[in-house]
């Protein structure tokens, strides 16, 4: 018998998506702005309709509310698990316990802020500043603080270090290749292609996939994903307002997230990582089964990153993620298992998981045009992040 969670009194109603671009010098309001609007029109609603907001904390929340003239709660708390969807989780929460009826959250990305900028500095970014807070604040939630001390003692110095170590584990004890993590590169190239908004479209094969300068054995640059300009909102709604929602309305049928237990390394499974537990919390809170998915949007910050969501969420069994994307068959749009079907943040664009999301409600209501797979899905998954924390939502409709 199925236990009654929260997140299956809402739906995400309403989705929105900015100009998506590298360098565009558009200033993150009015990305924001277009992204939320989009939204809000979307749902069916108009400002007014909103009475709650939450976002990651790139731009000001006081400024959404401010170019919409409305003055909705603060709903970002509540689901403190989830790592980058955390904002969407609580809003869900916030609409099932009838604190708001429509909740607009969005994610707000700009190359030249941050650590984007950061990340694509020649030198080796300062990361210890990061993880620096005054005396008696509470650290961040990003894990064991051993092991970014760690980390950074032995010169590895970004994301793409860190998780390279996982990869050469997972090579080491499954046989995982190089040219399997490509077919994961080639698919969302392949499929960003369809998609007018990404950054990348042009072909791509193996051999450019394999020539590609390298970043961090055994990662090149198209091993990673791509940093953009843009911004991605989405309306969550009671569940109640499906029936008036001006299209299909995308359930929320579970979520999962990992709070960083463990860390980067410090765990007995490495290299499994946070979407591991992340993912068992999500399938604990349905009936539903991995069987049951029919289409994929995955975290890709980094190829591996893909393999490694595939066996946390049951897909296929440990070390078999490698074989399972390599030929690209099973992982197209007409095969078993369509995944990143926006072409991913390797082609499209680093959102953060947001354009993941987005993707996930365009495929399941039928409206993602020369992309949708052939049968419309009625159940998918999205996830984000990796290492220490990891959030998942499986959707229907």
């Amino acid at each position: 018998m199925q236990m009654s969670y929260f997140e299956k009194d809402a739906i995400l109603s309403g989705i929105g998506i900015s100009r998506i671009g590298r360098r565009t010098g558009i200033p993150g309001l009015d990305l924001t702005m277009e992204a939320v609007r989009a939204a809000i029109d979307d749902a069916g609603l108009v400002a007014a309709d909103i009475d709650g907001i939450a976002t990651l904390g790139d731009t000001p929340a006081a400024d959404v509310n401010a170019e919409l003239k409305i003055d909705a709660a603060d709903c970002g708390a509540g689901f403190g698990t989830g790592g980058l969807l955390s904002p969407v989780m609580s809003a869900c929460r916030a609409v099932a316990e009838r604190r708001v009826r429509h909740v607009v959250v969005y994610r707000t990305i700009q190359m030249l802020g941050g650590t984007i900028l950061q990340q694509e500095s020649k030198s080796p970014p300062p990361l210890a500043r990061m993880f620096e807070t005054p005396e008696g604040e509470p650290k961040p939630a990003v894990g064991a603080m051993d092991d970014i001390t760690d980390l950074l003692a032995a010169h590895a110095y970004s994301a793409a270090n860190w998780l390279a170590l996982n990869c050469r584990r997972h090579m080491e004890l499954y046989g995982t290749t190089k040219e399997q993590l490509g077919w994961v590169a080639l698919n969302g190239r392949r499929n960003a292609a369809l998609n007018p908004r990404a950054v990348y479209r042009e072909p791509m094969t193996m051999a450019d996939y394999l020539s590609a300068r390298p970043v961090s054995t055994p990662f090149g640059l198209l091993d990673c994903d791509v940093p953009i300009d843009g911004s991605i909102a989405v309306v969550v709604s009671h569940a109640e307002y499906a029936r008036d929602c001006p299209h299909r309305a995308v359930r929320v049928e579970a979520l999962g997230g990992s709070d960083g237990s463990g860390g980067w390394y410090h765990r007995p499974d490495y290299p499994k990582m946070a979407m591991a537990d992340a993912a068992t919390e999500m399938w604990s809170r349905t009936d539903l089964k991995p069987a049951d998915l029919q289409v994929a949007q995955l975290y890709d910050g980094f190829t591996y990153l893909t393999l490694a969501w595939l066996e946390a969420l049951g897909v296929c069994a440990d070390g078999e993620s490698g074989p399972f994307v390599e030929g690209g068959t099973r992982i197209a749009r007409d095969g078993a298992l369509p995944l990143n079907t926006y072409g991913g943040q390797l082609s499209a664009g680093r959102m953060h998981g947001y354009w993941a999301l987005h993707e996930g409600c365009l495929q399941l209501r039928g409206d993602a045009g020369e992309r949708q797979v052939s049968k419309r899905p009625e159940v998918g998954v999205v996830s984000v992040g990796g290492g220490p924390v990891a959030g998942c939502m499986l959707l229907t409709c």
